[in-house]
């Protein structure tokens, strides 16, 4: 994955409360475990007719939308289902930080170990950012993971929550299985240091 420290870009707003992992990535695309190409697919029932002709009405088919990298969204982003591939169709996609008031547990937990960073603001700071930047903001916000500080397009500081680990992995490019191969000396000299702790000889 790669790092993620610091990035100040443009964003896109979906002002849609309950927007559900079905909507982020169709059922039909589970199937896929190569996550190469599965930001075409972001989306795609909202993007697409059903000729697969793009919709030109939907704001994520615009060409300064696919460059911002924040999407701003409703409440309870990421309900429903709990499948992987939403946050892997939204990096994809080329959003690196989802904005919202709320977002489902599992999916959470999904983002983060995927490079992708959730962020967390009250009802009001949400509404500035949508009646600013609707559909596409003009100016950019600046997240900076190392002080957990989001920059509002007006100056403004807001701090968002994150927990250690998360934070740690996210900063190193890294995820959960590569935090532990970082130790993978030390995990086999306390292998080689201790005798087996379950005794397998048949009785």
């Amino acid at each position: 994955m790669k790092p993620f420290i610091k990035i100040t870009s443009r964003y896109v707003t979906l002002p849609v409360n309950d927007i559900d992992t079905d909507q982020i990535i169709p059922a039909r695309y589970l199937k896929i475990t190569d996550k190469a190409g599965l930001g075409d697919n972001c989306f795609y029932d909202w993007r697409y007719h059903s000729d697969g002709s793009p919709k030109e009405e939907c704001i994520l088919n615009r060409e300064e939308a696919k460059k911002a990298e924040v999407l701003v969204a409703g409440d309870n982003f990421g309900c429903g289902s709990s499948r992987e591939h939403a946050p892997w169709a939204l990096s994809g996609y080329g959003f690196r930080a989802i904005i919202s008031t709320g977002f489902a547990d599992i999916f959470r937990s999904n983002a983060l170990k995927n490079g992708l960073l959730p962020i967390v603001v009250d009802a009001g700071t949400l509404n500035t950012l949508i009646e600013r930047g609707n559909p596409i903001s003009a100016d950019a916000v600046t997240i900076d993971l190392e002080t957990q500080t989001l920059q509002l397009p007006h100056g403004k500081r807001i701090l968002f929550d994150i927990d250690v680990f998360s934070k740690t992995c996210l900063l190193q490019g890294i995820d959960q299985l590569g935090y532990l191969l970082k130790y993978q000396d030390e995990i086999s000299a306390y292998e080689a240091g201790h005798a087996a702790r379950v005794d397998t000889r048949v009785s």
